[in-house]
């Protein structure tokens, strides 16, 4: 396997974010030896790419795999171009609750953070 120029700092999961994921799991009665976060972007939204958060069972071979706090999580290829050194977060607060992404190759993002140019 060829090594590349670039380091992968991969998908960083704060301890908030990942005890919300695994409570969602437990709530939905998920085999956690199985179950992964697949982190991800795709075309949309209000700055040109939306976030996916998904929890699957399936992986595929070209998968970059990083585990946070135990939670497995799993991020294509492609998405991770856009997505290597992101940290998610969790916040519980009065206006909303829900996952939060620092993304430090967004150029630009949302008023609701869930979308971002790079």
């Amino acid at each position: 396997m060829a090594t590349t120029e670039t380091s992968t700092q991969g998908i960083i999961l704060t301890e908030t974010a990942a005890k919300e994921i695994r409570d969602i799991i437990k709530d939905q009665e998920l085999d956690v030896e199985k179950v992964r976060l697949r982190v991800g972007v795709k075309g949309g939204g209000c700055s040109g790419f939306s976030y996916v958060l998904d929890l699957t069972e399936s992986q595929k071979d070209t998968d970059e795999v990083f585990e946070q706090h135990g939670v497995k999580i799993i991020c294509d290829p492609k998405s991770l171009l856009y997505l290597n050194g992101t940290t998610i977060d969790f916040r519980d607060e009065i206006m909303g609750r829900g996952f939060v992404f620092q993304n430090p190759n967004a150029t630009s993002s949302c008023g609701c953070g869930s979308s971002f140019s790079a």
